[in-house]
Parts: structure tokens; sequence; C-alpha cells
């Protein structure tokens, strides 16, 4: 499965409320925080809402073996 890192690069202080449990349902709580989460089209489109907080980045799975 393809996985995606996404980092809070911005603080989501003054933003609207829909914006803030947005940023909270990614697991994000501090600038520069990153969280590992399968590619998939619902965390994409919660990216999509905050593209202005959060920076994502393709990671590279390693199958241990």
């Amino acid at each position: 499965m393809k996985k995606i890192a996404v980092v809070l690069y911005r603080s989501p202080i003054g933003r609207t409320a829909y914006q803030k449990r947005v940023v909270r349902g990614l697991g994000l709580r501090k600038v520069g925080q990153s969280v590992i989460h399968v590619d998939r089209p619902d965390i994409r489109g919660m990216v999509a809402k905050v593209p202005h907080l959060v920076r994502i980045e393709e990671v590279e799975e390693d199958n241990g073996g």
C-alpha cells in the first residue's frame, strides 16, 4: 500500500473551527509534527481542505523482508 506523510507546517490558530477539526482529524497537534497515513481518497480529501496548513510527502514502504 502506498503511504503519505502529512506534515503540519502552519498553525491552525485563527482558522475556522472546521479547519481546526480537519487538522485534528488528521492526527496533527503541533507545528512541524508529521503523521503517516495510507494514501486513500478520504485522507486526500481532508488534506485538500487545508492545503495552506499542511504538506504531504510520499513515503517509501519498507516490506521488512
